[in-house]
């Protein structure tokens, strides 16, 4: 890990250097806080993770890469802090020089369209960023991102025709939230296909909106991406 910077009250983004992974998704091996040597897993020619025998302190998470160069070998990635797992737990006691692994990358899952539906937390927020910053200068839309509140907020550049809307949960805990459901049912659904609906939040937000845009919106499995990056009382980790 070659730095680390503080980008929200509760986010941090971490630069890793040395690491030429291919797909914005990326699979970090966490080691245990502290843990100066951990016993970390080899990748098998099919990339299949093979795990060493007995307790090895390694977690395997998922992260969205905000931004990412294969030529110069670096990748940043950003940690919510208020999470309770492994992933969270390393983040905040990270320094520069401190280790940890990667096995490799994956899309996002998402897929050009005319018009674009994101709805995500912040822990989405490193995924939506990519997702505005690939989109052509045509696109329009809206991107709906649930925060804490405006301390939260970081800067997104979006086409002209994507209105990004802050969405401020004020003292309700993560996960408790109805912000982006309420948000995407009080808009009249879009016709057409060339619409692409891209969804991340905590698992039960997640299934109410997938619900929502297959049902009311009558969107198609190739019209829309819904996923849990995670569970409430569980560890919270963008995948």
């Amino acid at each position: 890990m070659a730095s680390v910077t503080d980008v929200t009250p509760t986010v941090r983004r971490v630069l890793l250097r040395g690491t030429p992974v291919a797909g914005p998704t990326v699979h970090l091996l966490v080691p245990r806080v502290g843990d100066a040597g951990p016993s970390w897993p080899s990748i098998a020619r099919d990339g299949r993770i093979v795990w060493p025998q007995g307790s090895h302190g390694v977690s395997l998470r998922s992260y969205t890469a905000r931004r990412q160069d294969p030529d110069a070998g670096t990748v940043e990635i950003d940690f919510v802090l208020h999470g309770t797992g492994p992933a969270a737990a390393w983040a905040a006691a990270a320094q520069p020089g401190a280790p940890l692994g990667v096995a490799g990358g994956a899309p996002l899952g998402d897929r050009p369209a005319a018009r674009l539906l994101l709805a995500g937390d912040e822990t989405a927020l490193p995924a939506i960023t990519r997702i505005l910053d690939a989109a052509p200068p045509a696109t329009r839309g809206l991107a709906l991102v649930e925060v804490a509140g405006p301390e939260e907020e970081q800067p997104l550049a979006a086409p002209d025709g994507v209105v990004v809307r802050w969405l401020h949960r004020g003292g309700t805990p993560p996960g408790e939230s109805s912000l982006l459901a309420d948000a995407v049912a009080a808009l009249e659904p879009v016709a057409g296909d060339d619409l692409f609906a891209w969804v991340a939040a905590e698992s039960a937000a997640v299934r109410a909106l997938r619900a929502d845009l297959r049902g009311r919106w009558g969107l198609g499995r190739a019209q829309h991406h819904a996923i849990g990056y995670w569970r409430r009382g569980r560890a919270m980790a963008p995948a």
